[in-house]
């Protein structure tokens, strides 16, 4: 689940400030702004966006879902009136809209965490802001994004599969609503990292003809390069920075992940224990994982590998995004992790999703 800051700062943005400031933790603001003109009362909406400070247990053990859910949503819900009151006493103010995007993004937040009876409130506010002419087109472009997301986001429970359907198809209407927009590339992007080669393919081959920015079709050539790559063989051979000799020919019979990464990437990170995992569990059956390292300094690296008890090989060049093996293979992002079969030949370019999975199936070939 997203974290409450995360979302918070969304539904902060537009009052001007992410900047998190503590506050009692019984300090909910009131439902209703004292102030009598514009003015005082914008600057008292914006300082009622203070966060209470989480309990200190939560340092120690992450919250639930439903602990989130019990500590902040009083807060929200007074947050979202007061928001309401403002635009309500002072409609002809500048920041009337604002405060509007202020109840949205606050009552999607408090939907998120549960408060099921937002939902129609949700909607009047959303139909409310499409029907002010002040709105930019980026502005409804970003409602409507959040809906597309939310609807996503609530499909997660049918599995990946389901809520990548109902994102694509969020997409495909946001197209149509908005043809010019440069951002529906980035989504059909994103989508297309995501899906098997045969749907990535056409979305990859869509985006590189489209009048996307050009850094999005430039994304969009290297992702169709590395497509270009499965089911053929992978050349890589190096030393390793403990001085293993790695060359993925003498591999041949194992299945091999090679996971492009580094250790500033937070995903990366992220993905470690299911790596371990993953590998301590079909290691022995054979499975093998070559590490190439998009890091800057060689004994961060080393250290990191280390404290963390990462026992394959690590290929180092210092080289940062111009890391030899990620320019060969069109990597623009990482974590990306390829699975190459038995034959040594590239079966997966998203070895992120059901990893252990994946390999099984391989290593039974």
């Amino acid at each position: 689940m997203r974290t409450f800051t995360t979302l918070f700062c969304a539904a902060v943005a537009v009052a001007g400030t992410t900047q998190f400031l503590a506050a009692a933790p019984d300090d909910v603001p009131t439902h209703t702004l004292t102030s009598t003109d514009a003015t005082a009362g914008w600057t008292e909406l914006r300082e009622a966006l203070r966060p209470p400070q989480v309990p200190a247990a939560w340092q120690v053990t992450p919250p639930t879902t439903e602990e989130q859910a019990k500590f902040y949503l009083p807060f929200l819900l007074a947050l979202e009136d007061k928001a309401q009151d403002f635009y309500t006493k002072f409609p002809k103010d500048a920041h009337a809209v604002d405060a509007r995007k202020q109840e949205f993004e606050l009552t999607a937040l408090a939907l998120h965490l549960g408060a099921t009876n937002q939902q129609a409130r949700l909607d009047a506010v959303e139909k409310s802001l499409l029907s002010d002419p002040s709105l930019t087109e980026n502005d409804r472009f970003g409602l409507r994004k959040n809906d597309i997301e939310r609807a996503a986001e609530a499909k997660q429970s049918g599995g990946r599969a389901a809520a990548l359907a109902e994102y694509e198809q969020g997409v495909r209407t946001l197209q149509k609503e908005f043809p010019n927009h440069p951002e529906t590339m980035e989504m059909l992007l994103q989508i297309a990292r995501s899906s098997e080669p045969s749907h990535a393919r056409p979305l990859l081959q869509e985006i590189a003809a489209s009048t996307a920015p050009d850094d999005v079709k430039e994304q969009a050539a290297s992702e169709l390069k590395k497509l270009d790559a499965v089911g053929k063989p992978v050349d890589l051979q190096f030393t390793a920075v403990d001085g293993r000799d790695v060359d993925l020919t003498k591999l041949k019979g194992k299945v091999v992940l090679i996971d492009f990464w580094a250790t500033w990437c937070g995903p990366c990170v992220g993905e470690i224990p299911h790596v371990k995992e993953a590998y301590d569990k079909l290691h022995s059956q054979g499975f093998e994982i070559v590490g190439i390292s998009l890091d800057k300094d060689k004994d961060s690296l080393t250290k990191f590998v280390g404290e963390h008890k990462m026992e394959w090989p690590q290929f180092f060049d210092g080289l940062y995004w111009q890391n030899k093996y990620a320019r060969q293979f069109g990597i623009e992002s990482i974590p990306a992790m390829w699975l190459l079969d038995k034959k040594g030949v590239l079966r997966d370019v998203d070895g992120r999703a059901d990893l252990s999975d994946k390999v099984t199936k391989l290593l039974a070939e």
